[in-house]
């Protein structure tokens, strides 16, 4: 069984992409950001780093508990565990290159993007611009990739497609203003839509909406999700 630490934001949508996808039991156990949940200790032992999504696989290697954070080691973990989206042992360095190029890059200048656009103070130009820029490279990075091939690793879907989907899937926060935000980048967005349209996609968009969630924007989760910005709060 899978205890899957879940928040609904881009990261754990990909490992609810993967479980849906593969038929993997498990269970949700949701991790309410804006409340600050990250930072308690229960969930601390098992990501250090405060953040979702996570897992525990009750069944892990030499059939012991496993912690698995992070949503890259968290995808590669589990192609790994099922034999399932890992692609061909051939494409195996172009995977592990775009999925790299997807958490160094695409991800976090993604978040970026729309922390500066929708949450930061008014009067930071430099940033807003500097990391919309920078994501907008990335699609077009993805955009030129895309031109040849069916998917992220050739013709195969895998883990790399579901990484860039997670993210992708909130396009329209991401290059804010845009009424069709994947209209610059076509074969981007014919490559997003054959992957939005999987039927595991409408179930993995359905996980944890059974919960009530805070919602973003008070004082109280701002210094939840942004604790370093306040230094007195800031273990």
């Amino acid at each position: 069984m899978i205890r899957f630490y879940f928040h609904p934001t881009p990261n754990p949508a990909k490992v609810a992409l993967f479980l849906e996808e593969a038929g993997l039991p498990y269970e949700v156990v949701p991790v309410d950001t804006a409340r600050g949940e990250q930072h308690l200790p229960a969930f601390r032992a098992i990501n250090p780093n405060g953040k979702v999504p996570a897992i525990v696989d009750t069944d892990g290697p030499g059939g012991k508990p496993a912690r698995v954070f992070d949503s890259t080691a968290i995808l590669l973990y589990l192609a790994e565990k099922t034999g399932q989206f890992g692609g061909a042992p051939e494409e195996r360095p172009e995977l592990l290159s775009w999925l790299l190029f997807l958490a160094s890059g695409l991800g976090p200048f993604s978040g970026q993007a729309v922390h500066f656009q929708h949450a930061a103070p008014e009067g930071l130009g430099y940033a807003v611009n500097r990391y919309r820029r920078e994501a907008e490279r990335h699609y077009r990075v993805l955009d030129d990739l895309l031109a040849t091939r069916r998917h992220m690793v050739g013709d195969a879907y895998t883990i790399a497609d579901m990484s860039a989907w997670g993210w992708i899937d909130r396009a329209a926060r991401v290059l804010k203003g845009e009424a069709d935000p994947l209209a610059g980048f076509p074969n981007l967005k014919r490559w997003f839509a054959e992957v939005d349209a999987r039927p595991a996609v409408a179930r993995a968009r359905a996980v944890g909406k059974d919960h009530a969630f805070k919602a973003m924007g008070d004082e109280e989760s701002r210094r939840a999700l942004f604790p370093s910005n306040y230094p007195s709060a800031a273990e």
